[in-house]
């Protein structure tokens, strides 16, 4: 099933989706079949080019909320039965469960994986193993002796994000997609959207979504809206052909440093997520730093992976692989929940905000935005809706 690309823009649309990447391909998915005929705008002249793409490509139900796991569940029942459910199969959504991992060396980190196993299993995910340190290297042979203690669940696992994206713009029957043509102002009439202004031409609606990642709060105040996000960068390391690296390890993360790692490429990708990155302003060209690399390879950084898989301290003394490095940005929400639902404008709406969990979240959040928008799910039953009062919860795992 082709993806529909159009190289004029229709005068009118039923819906206008501002953005191409993973959740814009959702929420036409789920506007197609509402029975509307979206129409995708992306500034880029290709779809998906710019955060899915760069994204770790993991899928886990092992939440520290029980309604995001909640949101989450119903995308991986998506993932898990994808070529099925977007009635296409020139893209597959890669699913390998091969489970996440998660590590700890103190007496810390042993009560809060206690405590959210403990939560995790009340919310009916039964399936999370907490193990020994013993247990988890009986099982995983890779891993250090001051492993103390790990959580673990086989049915989490890896995909492929931009499989998964193009999949769901594939399976938008009714959608059809315009590359390279960028918003520069809404039209609003009272307090109603009326129009979306673009490099390549005007298109009179009354529905929009934005779901412009990053760049969601830029689009919003076209406006005269202000989203509360917040931009971070987050970079990936990625070094193919590194034989030392177990093809069938599941997601690996040291929960005491944030450090983390997935095979790939017949390598792994290498991920960090340090806390203390401030917010940036939204960026195209998402700057790297080679300091990145040495902060998750060598084995004198607090860091490093090999803190926890010593394997990496004999890739590290190999030397001579081939690394690139990555950046994209989490757009950041005050509570870490998305955005999904109508802003201050009638008929603009916005599905944004997933603070790092973008790629398992948005196939259940554009159902769930397509609902709203169609008045199927009352505004009050919405939890993600924009309006909501944002309250501070704990950050129980560092992803």
């Amino acid at each position: 099933m082709p993806i529909d690309y159009t190289s004029e823009l229709p005068r009118t649309a039923d819906l206008v989706i501002v953005g191409g990447g993973i959740v814009g391909a959702a929420t036409a998915f789920h506007a197609s079949r509402a029975g509307l005929k979206p129409l995708v705008l992306e500034k880029r002249p290709a779809l998906c080019t710019l955060t899915t793409a760069v994204a770790a490509g993991g899928f886990r139900l092992q939440l520290d909320s029980e309604e995001e796991l909640r949101l989450i569940g119903e995308s991986v029942e998506l993932f898990l039965n994808f070529e099925e459910a977007t009635g296409q199969r020139d893209h597959s959504a890669g699913v390998r469960q091969q489970g996440y991992l998660w590590l700890t060396t103190t007496d810390d980190g042993i009560e809060r994986q206690r405590g959210l196993v403990e939560a995790q299993h009340s919310w009916g995910l039964e399936d999370v193993q907490l193990l020994t340190g013993d247990d988890a290297r009986g099982e995983f042979a890779y891993l250090d002796a001051s492993v103390r203690q790990a959580r673990f669940r086989k049915g989490d696992g890896l995909i492929d994000p931009k499989g998964v994206a193009m999949g769901l713009a594939a399976g938008a029957d009714a959608a059809s997609f315009a590359l390279g043509c960028e918003v520069s102002r809404f039209r609003v009439r009272g307090d109603r959207v009326k129009a979306v202004e673009t490099s390549a031409g005007t298109v009179a609606t009354e529905s929009v979504v934005i779901a412009a990642g990053p760049f969601s709060g830029i689009v919003a105040a076209h406006a005269g809206v202000e989203l509360p996000v917040q931009t971070v960068r987050r970079q990936k390391l990625v070094l193919p052909e590194v034989p030392e690296v177990p093809a069938g390890a599941p997601m690996t993360v040291d929960e005491d440093t944030g450090a983390h790692w997935r095979p790939a490429f017949r390598g792994a990708s290498l991920l960090f997520t340090d806390p203390s990155t401030p917010p940036t302003p939204p960026q195209e060209n998402v700057p790297t730093d080679q300091a990145f690399a040495f902060q998750l390879l060598d084995p004198s950084s607090p860091t490093s992976v090999a803190r926890l898989a010593p394997f990496w301290r004999d890739v590290w003394k190999r030397g001579g692989h081939h690394w690139m490095l990555q950046a994209g940005q989490y757009t950041m929400t005050p509570d870490r929940r998305p955005l999904l639902g109508q802003t201050a404008v009638e008929g603009l709406f916005v599905n944004a905000g997933y603070s790092g969990r973008g790629v398992m979240g948005s196939p259940a959040g554009g159902r769930i935005l397509i609902d709203v928008l169609t008045g199927k799910l009352p505004l009050d039953e919405n939890p993600f809706r924009p309006d909501r009062a944002f309250e501070e919860r704990p950050h129980l795992d560092p992803l």
